[in-house]
């Protein structure tokens, strides 16, 4: 499982440097300020939840069911509510109108929400 999840977390850290590398110097000439702004606020709480994945996968406070329960928690949060930002932040450069999937924003921030109070709990009842 631990090596799954860094798998994982590299892949997130790293497309997420080439997103806001791409975002800074390709977009950033295209785009208005708000969404850039919002391709920032994407792109910071991927790198965060990047480093969470890493996390999870190297404590040993935590067991193999409750990595596995918020390694899902934190992908599925990650694609719903960074990959719905980076849609809606670059709406105008595609015919597809990606406002009328806004409603997964939210959905992917309860996941990355749930990960965190979960990871509270579980290690709030790891006494060791």
């Amino acid at each position: 499982m631990e090596r799954k999840i860094i798998l994982l977390a590299s892949f997130i850290g790293a497309a997420a440097v080439i997103i806001g590398a791409f975002a800074a110097h390709g977009l950033k000439p295209i785009l208005d300020d708000l969404s850039m702004d919002s391709l920032g606020i994407a792109n910071r709480y991927q790198i965060y939840h990047a480093f969470l994945l890493f996390y999870i996968a190297s404590s040993n406070r935590l067991t193999k069911n409750q990595q596995s329960i918020l390694y899902k928690l934190v992908f599925v949060g990650v694609i719903l509510f960074s990959g719905s930002i980076y849609l809606l932040a670059t709406n105008i450069l595609t015919a597809f109108d990606f406002k009328s999937i806004g409603f997964i924003t939210p959905l992917g921030g309860m996941f990355l929400i749930s990960s965190w109070i979960l990871l509270f709990i579980y290690n709030y009842k790891n006494k060791a």
